[in-house]
């Protein structure tokens, strides 16, 4: 990943790094290692190529990249890198509603849907203190259906701002996703782009737009996490798009 450095005679200057893993994904890359060490020892090499290619895959999964977060303090930034396959106008899950929550309002969900190729560390859409992290046990459809959010197995997030606003998302278990790991608790405080929780091996998230805040996103775009800004809060003017 490209980090700034600062030149001896000019501005910084940006160079490209390997992204490296992170720690909750280290054990499994060791793992597939170990088989694929224990294959070329056998001379089973129609095993061992094989499994080195998966232990490149899984580092690869749990790559960790730095991330340029933009600044702002009206922006919502995209908390999981994916494909945005789903903006609906729906009542935000029962789990984040309410008077202490997100409102029974009808708010705008946007959802991006992540590949087993993509980067699966989650990151915060809001600077601000985590007031509910709530775990719901559930099913593994497919990830990009609508129903994922309401019958899959999830992990509810709700942040709130300093000023009270609150901005919920939902990281979301797909077909081949069996595990969903928070970083964070009730009470730590966070900033934008920061790292809160992984989802392993394909999934997706769900972001509440506050009312008044239209997504800057389109159906189609890829986002990267802690870097696209997915809405304003407050500006509800939509940004388009078209899939060419």
């Amino acid at each position: 990943m490209s980090q700034p450095e600062i030149g001896h005679n000019g501005p910084p200057s940006v160079r490209w790094r390997f992204p490296s893993v992170h720690p909750d994904g280290r054990k499994f890359v060791v793992i597939a290692a170990g088989i694929a060490l224990v294959f070329a020892l056998m001379a089973w090499e129609t095993l061992a190529w094989p499994m080195l290619g998966v232990t490149i895959w899984v580092a690869a999964f749990f790559r960790d990249p730095i991330r340029s977060v933009p600044r702002g303090d009206d922006l919502i930034i995209a908390p999981a890198d994916g494909l945005i396959t789903l903006i609906r106008d729906v009542p935000p899950p029962k789990e984040l509603a309410g008077e202490g929550g997100l409102g029974d309002t009808t708010m705008t969900r946007v959802s991006i849907f992540m590949s087993v190729f993509d980067v699966h560390i989650q990151r915060s859409p809001i600077e601000g203190i985590i007031r509910q992290v709530v775990y719901i046990s559930g099913k593994f459809l497919n990830a990009d259906l609508d129903k994922a959010s309401e019958d899959n197995e999830r992990q509810h997030i709700l942040v709130e701002r300093r000023d009270g606003l609150k901005i919920g998302y939902t990281m979301i278990a797909g077909l081949v996703a069996r595990r969903i790991v928070p970083f964070v608790k009730p009470g730590d405080t966070v900033v934008a782009g920061q790292r809160v929780g992984l989802i392993r091996f394909g999934s997706r998230v769900d972001v509440y737009l506050p009312a008044g805040t239209a997504p800057r996103v389109a159906l189609g775009q890829r986002t990267i996490a802690g870097e696209t800004i997915l809405g304003a809060i407050g500006n509800n003017q939509a940004a388009g798009g078209v899939s060419q």
